[in-house]
């Protein structure tokens, strides 16, 4: 075990991770285990490090069906209208952008912190990400205008009309990760952006890997207390 791992037993570390499994607060954690604030601080911070790398090695270029889109992290932000795209990006200077992918087989989500929502910036994600020829969603923002010409069937959902239609043609499921992302994030009121880096790949994770998150957290921090 490395050194900077033993002020604590293993079974203590366990008790940690199962509160952060709980998705418990770390003030709630010590009072529960007993163990310092801080350390608990600490091997949460060590969990989300361990969970952002093994989100970021499970990527693969796949093919299939996938939802695109991306959306702004942080305070209030001035509400647009329904189908105004032309704002897209105003009045975000405190905010992060992130670019989502997600895979509509298998329901996992791929998401990445970026600078813009320019196309130059979003189409070599969606190119290291989804093979050609896949189906790809999309809302009417113009960064995604000839995805048909990059090798890929495009469909499109205008918002401003209709949210989804009879054809499957709606980005509902990225959506719904961008809410239970926000929703979850809201409580820590304020993240540093390297702090958010981590904080998001654990909703990444905890969305991609409900049904056994623990299983996979377990096998993941034990590789660090070896």
């Amino acid at each position: 075990m490395p050194a900077k791992y033993t002020r604590l037993s293993k079974k203590r570390i366990h008790e940690i991770l199962r509160c952060f499994y709980a998705d418990l607060g770390a003030t709630q954690a010590a009072k529960l285990t007993g163990i310092n604030r801080n350390t608990v601080n600490d091997w949460y911070c060590t969990f989300r490090e361990a969970i952002a790398d093994f989100q970021e090695e499970q990527v693969r270029k796949s093919s299939g069906s996938f939802e695109i889109d991306e959306s702004y992290f942080g305070g209030p932000r001035k509400k647009l209208h329904v189908g105004d795209r032309r704002k897209r990006g105003r009045g975000a200077e405190n905010k992060v952008p992130v670019f989502g992918i997600k895979k509509r087989s298998d329901g996992t989500v791929y998401t990445k912190i970026i600078e813009n929502v320019e196309k130059s910036t979003l189409l070599p994600i969606i190119k290291r990400i989804i093979k050609h020829k896949s189906v790809i969603y999309t809302d009417g923002w113009t960064s995604y205008d000839g995805l048909v010409f990059d090798g890929y069937k495009h469909y499109r959902i205008n918002h401003s009309k209709q949210y989804s239609n009879r054809r499957g043609t709606h980005i509902n499921g990225i959506e719904n990760f961008w809410g239970f992302a926000k929703q979850r994030l809201a409580k820590f009121h304020g993240l540093s952006r390297k702090n958010f880096y981590f904080h998001l790949k654990e909703c990444e994770f905890r969305y991609n890997k409900k049904h056994d998150m623990m299983k996979i957290l377990k096998k993941v921090i034990n590789s660090l207390l070896v």
